[in-house]
């Protein structure tokens, strides 16, 4: 479940597996199962920080004894980052792209800080004044450019959910670090500007874009620890 999810929501989320067939429907907050799959010590009383950067949202949370302390629920993620490719194409060439280009524009060439190596590649789609099918060529500095804010929204967010955090917590955050999560985490060069700007260490999770699910994979086989951090049943009206 996202952390910043109403009690209809999650009765719908939980009714909808059910009618899929499920016996059983556990809810648990994903930055839980992202930590899990990053093999975070979460039972520990230690602190630890997620950024999960997946499609829809982007889930900061910090989190201590297998709960959620603090955290932040952003509509900024891969999804957006694409749209701000789809619009900077727009604006500044005339050119209207799809957003399976500009998902792969992103994954090719996108980056968060300036690169030792500058990138270069095509960018195809259909030019609004002719309507015609058009190429041009794109740059890295350029991709950094269009997707600016959205990384600079994320950044502003996870200094502001530091600055909400228990003392005590930030200081096991300072020497265990942040770690990234989700297919967002593989955007080049993101740890370290949110290292430089937070003054924290930051490290992308193995393989970030299966967290979640590894998690929750990890989860079924710890029933103890799923009756723990499970969110309580729309049906039942007390955790399964």
């Amino acid at each position: 479940m996202p952390l910043e999810t109403t009690e209809v929501e999650r009765k719908a989320i939980e009714d909808a597996a059910l009618s899929a067939g499920a016996r059983k429907v556990y809810l648990v907050e994903n930055p839980l199962l992202s930590a899990l799959g990053a093999r975070l010590p979460l039972t520990e009383s230690v602190g630890m920080m997620i950024v999960d950067i997946g499609g829809g949202t982007t889930e900061i949370a910090v989190m201590s004894l297998a709960g959620v302390v603090t955290w932040k629920s952003l509509e900024v993620a891969g999804e957006e980052m694409n749209k701000n490719i789809i619009q900077y194409a727009r604006d500044h060439f005339n050119l209207l792209l799809g957003e399976r280009i500009a998902e792969r524009l992103k994954i090719r060439i996108g980056s968060a800080i300036e690169l030792d190596e500058p990138l270069e590649i095509e960018m195809r789609g259909r030019d609004l004044l002719t309507g015609l099918p058009k190429e041009i060529m794109i740059t890295d500095a350029q991709i950094r450019e269009a997707l600016s804010r959205s990384v600079r929204i994320i950044v502003d967010n996870i200094k502001a959910t530091l600055e909400t955090t228990p003392p005590e917590l930030v200081a096991d955050i300072y020497e265990r670090g942040i770690v990234l999560t989700g297919g967002g985490a593989m955007l080049r060069g993101l740890d370290i500007l949110i290292s430089r700007q937070a003054a924290i260490p930051v490290r992308v999770a193995d393989d970030p874009l299966t967290c979640a699910v590894r998690g929750a994979g990890l989860l079924l086989e710890d029933p103890i620890l799923l009756k723990d951090i499970s969110l309580p049943s729309a049906h039942e009206g007390s955790i399964i």
